[in-house]
Parts: structure tokens; C-alpha cells; sequence
């Protein structure tokens, strides 16, 4: 919902305009952005992780964001495991 200025015309807030901004950025630069902000919300906090474990997300965010590992969709999981299984 957009916030309406004092003459009743629509604005845009100040968080919608960050994301709009962020949207035209290349993909490699907007997960970059999406996982500062995801580190940002200290989900550690929540979860007991090991130091192994986080050492472990980290490598696999950076192959991520170098491009070395190959993302699969889950739905291309799920259907290719279902035809196993049957």
C-alpha cells in the first residue's frame, strides 16, 4: 500500500523505492544484497549452529555467488525424485 502525501497524491515509501532500485541491479548483485540483509536479521540468534555448520553456509554462499555450484530448482528435485521412487 503506498503512503499518500498531504495533497493526497501517492508517493512512494522510502522502502519501496530501495527495492525498486535494487530490482534493476544484475542478479549476482542482488543476492549479494538479499544476503546481507538475510545475515542482517541474525537468524544464528534463533538456531543453535555450529561454528562447522556456519563455516559450511558461508563456503556455499560464495560458490553461489562466484557461480561455481549448479542451482536446481525444487520442483526439477521433487519430479526427478518421484520418478525414482516409482
Amino acid at each position: 500500500m503506498e503512503p499518500e502525501s498531504v495533497d493526497g497524491s501517492h508517493q512512494i515509501s522510502k522502502p519501496d523505492s530501495i527495492a525498486e532500485n535494487a530490482l534493476k541491479l544484475p542478479r549476482s548483485e542482488r543476492a549479494y544484497i538479499a544476503e546481507i540483509l538475510i545475515e542482517s536479521l541474525e537468524i544464528e540468534d534463533d538456531f543453535d549452529v555450529s561454528d562447522e555448520w556456519m563455516e559450511e553456509i558461508r563456503k556455499r554462499c560464495r560458490q553461489i555467488d562466484e557461480g561455481k555450484a549448479r542451482l536446481i530448482p525444487a520442483e526439477e528435485v521433487f519430479a526427478r525424485l518421484r520418478r525414482e521412487a516409482s
